[in-house]
């Protein structure tokens, strides 16, 4: 099995900044995504930004420009830089990964989440 578990969460004012850190432990070989999704209250889960291990990156729309996904290949991390913050990205994030484990089988994994909340 494979566990991601974020942190770096919080509170934060409009215009402020936040970063984001996914860890990740347990039977893993290679992982091909990884990537980082948010939901807010009564809205579906979407993709905010996700990497390869190549370094090619894709963003939503409404971050672009604003958010800076990277990774620590060696230890299989993930980031996520959020700058100038708007109270629409309050949501909870997740992280998530995809690839394959020593024995061949493939994972696609979630972390619990963390809270980010924008407000004044």
């Amino acid at each position: 099995q494979v566990q991601l578990v974020e942190s770096g969460g919080g509170l934060v004012q409009p215009g402020g900044s936040l970063i984001l850190s996914c860890a990740t432990s347990g039977n893993i070989f290679s992982i091909n995504f990884m990537g980082w999704h948010r939901q807010a209250p009564g809205k579906q889960r979407e993709l905010v930004a996700e990497i390869t291990t190549g370094g090619s990156t894709n963003y939503a729309d409404s971050v672009k420009g604003r958010f800076t996904i990277s990774r620590d290949n060696a230890n299989n991390t993930v980031y996520l830089r959020m700058d100038r913050l708007r109270p629409d990205d309050t949501a909870v994030y997740y992280c998530n990964a995809y690839g394959s484990s020593w024995l061949g089988k493939l994972f696609d994994s979630w972390g619990q989440g963390t809270q980010v909340t924008v407000s004044s």
